[in-house]
């Protein structure tokens, strides 16, 4: 399990992370979501050793994670550093080679990775000629080449179509399925709901939600209620405390305290035939507005990456 314990990030004497402290559990999928300059790739290269905390500590099953254990990371970074005039097959034998992997082994696993993800016919192919897509896959086939034993991936499914998502999310849950710890940050919440087994949200630099997808949408839900009946709902309108939201013949949405919504139900069997009466448990994409709307930006600013660059140098 990774763990960050308090950590906090100053560039001069600007703090861009305060006090982050949250887990990515073995065997589990966790998506690091936040707006552009939240703090999402100051957070990974504090977990990769790329920057050093301020403050706090980042520790790999209880203990300081050292060199020897940031060589069994697996990385891909938003921005694509492979070798463009390179053949993509040789590349990834070349990458698994450097991690200690004999030459038979790392040329089997580059062609079954590039299989895998639907890039064996391509694999003598250089770089440069293939799609943004195409060299979005072979960017994380070089993230897994090595069998990592802790993967951090940087907005995976950036550039891919629909059913690249899939290879790609079928993929990096295999790896989880070993038991290793994967967290990856993307923008696109509809693929993080649906592949993720916990969440993590960061706005302004701190974290502001952590837990389970469904402890989120629970912990989010509101007083938002959805009532589906035999009849017309329109009456529902008529009932002091309700806020209707959405109301199309037997179907309304509404907003009430419980007490309220109790009152309506009772109401609705008093009525007739009642189908479906339920909480609106919202969308990630929906907490993910609530809770980030109009915080302030870091990591994209200028200053900030000139400050990282100097950081680095030293």
């Amino acid at each position: 399990m990774i763990s960050l314990h308090g950590v906090s990030k100053s560039f001069g004497t600007r703090e861009v992370l305060t006090d982050l402290s949250f887990d990515v559990q073995r065997g589990r999928l966790t998506g690091f979501v936040g707006g552009n300059g939240a703090g999402k790739t100051t957070t990974m290269r504090i977990l990769l050793g790329v920057l050093r905390a301020s403050r706090g500590e980042v520790t790999l099953d209880g203990r300081p994670i050292d060199g020897a254990a940031l060589r069994t990371f697996g990385y891909m970074p938003e921005e694509r550093g492979l070798y463009p005039k390179m053949e993509i097959g040789e590349q990834l034998t070349y990458l698994a080679r450097l991690h200690g992997i004999d030459k038979s082994g790392a040329k089997r696993r580059a062609g079954d990775l590039l299989e895998r993800l639907g890039l064996g016919p391509r694999a003598k192919d250089k770089l440069e000629s293939l799609s943004l897509g195409n060299q979005q896959r072979v960017q994380v086939a070089a993230a897994l080449v090595h069998d990592p034993d802790v993967l951090i991936m940087d907005e995976p499914f950036s550039g891919l179509d629909p059913l690249a998502v899939d290879e790609v999310v079928t993929v990096i849950g295999e790896h989880a399925a070993r038991g290793i710890p994967v967290l990856f940050s993307s923008h696109q919440l509809d693929v993080v709901e649906r592949l993720c087994d916990d969440l993590v949200i960061i706005a302004g630099g701190e974290i502001r939600a952590t837990g389970t997808r469904e402890e989120l949408r629970d912990a989010h839900s509101g007083d938002r209620w959805e009532l589906a009946a035999g009849s017309d709902t329109g009456w529902v309108r008529e009932i002091p405390g309700v806020e209707v939201d959405e109301l199309a013949g037997d179907h309304a949405v509404f907003s009430a305290s419980p007490e309220v919504a109790q009152q309506v139900l009772r109401d609705a069997v008093a009525r007739g035939e009642v189908a479906t009466f339920r909480p609106v448990r919202p969308t990630l994409g929906e907490i993910f507005r609530d809770i980030v709307v109009d915080q302030p930006r870091h990591d994209d600013d200028p200053d900030a990456t000139t400050s990282t660059t100097s950081e680095e140098a030293a």
